[in-house]
């Protein structure tokens, strides 16, 4: 079953100094932190903030093409975890009909934030997030940063928040 989920915010990881993603539910029941990369977070955290370049930037770049060749992004999907790897997928639809495309979330939510489309996260990627394990000090820290920015208050995520 898939939940329909928002950008709520971007962060750092204490821990790690990775960018996170934070996608929560409506009612802001259900988190999802997922950990990406410094320029996917520049690319999410710009369109967030309506920053405008002079040149396309890679994912508008994309929206572009999409457009003129006449396809819509209807959804995207954080569809899997494994191995501390989440997976997703773009649901578009073209002149040929509709196609999924393979993609990692953090293109797949820069994609959606700039077409406008809906997110949605399968309901085990939740759960599986909440048990994954990172190795390190006998802890199993990804509980603790998980725990932690899940009860973070709004304020704390700075200018990202939406």
């Amino acid at each position: 079953m898939f939940m329909k989920m928002k950008v709520f915010g971007l962060t750092i990881d204490p821990l790690t100094n990775v960018p996170i993603v934070i996608l929560k539910d409506d009612e802001e029941k259900n988190a999802l932190p997922v950990w990406i990369g410094v320029l996917e977070a520049s690319a999410i955290a710009s369109e967030l903030e309506k920053v405008q370049f002079t040149r396309p930037m890679t994912h508008d770049l994309l929206r572009d093409v999409l457009k003129q060749v006449g396809a819509t992004v209807e959804k995207v999907e954080v569809t899997d975890l494994k191995d501390n790897v989440y997976y997703a997928s773009i649901h578009m639809t073209g002149k040929e009909g509709e196609f999924t495309i393979d993609s990692r979330p953090s293109d797949a939510i820069a994609l959606a934030l700039r077409t406008n489309a809906p997110i949605f996260v399968e309901s085990g990627v939740l759960d599986k997030s909440r048990s994954m394990e990172l190795k390190g000090e006998g802890r199993d820290k990804s509980k603790e940063a998980t725990g932690s920015l899940e009860d973070l208050p709004m304020g704390d995520f700075g200018k990202y928040k939406m």
